[in-house]
């Protein structure tokens, strides 16, 4: 594939962007960069290789719940800024 000046052209102008001139030579250089590197992974031999699905053969992962002790509803509003002795106490930021 060609990075050209139009191809930079239309990509700017479906991105919405609108770049100097210098930076259009950086990104065509970027551009072949990344396409040089995709050509080049397409010299591997894959053919034994079979499509991975994900990157590991775990499946939901998950930890068992398990019950655990808490801390008494003193010892949450100890420090606590402001309280009424039974919640938190905050500064109102809905109008009515």
């Amino acid at each position: 594939m060609e990075v050209n000046e139009s191809l930079i052209d239309k990509l700017a102008h479906l991105s919405k962007l609108t770049f100097t001139e210098q930076e259009k030579k950086d990104i065509a250089t970027d551009l072949q960069n990344m396409i040089g590197f995709v050509e080049k992974l397409k010299e591997l031999n894959l053919a034994d290789v079979e499509p991975l699905m994900h990157m590991s053969d775990e499946v939901n992962v998950l930890r068992d719940d398990e019950i655990k002790g808490s801390i008494s509803r003193e010892e949450a509003l100890s420090n606590a800024p402001e309280t009424d002795g039974r919640f938190f106490l905050v500064p109102k930021v809905i109008k009515k």
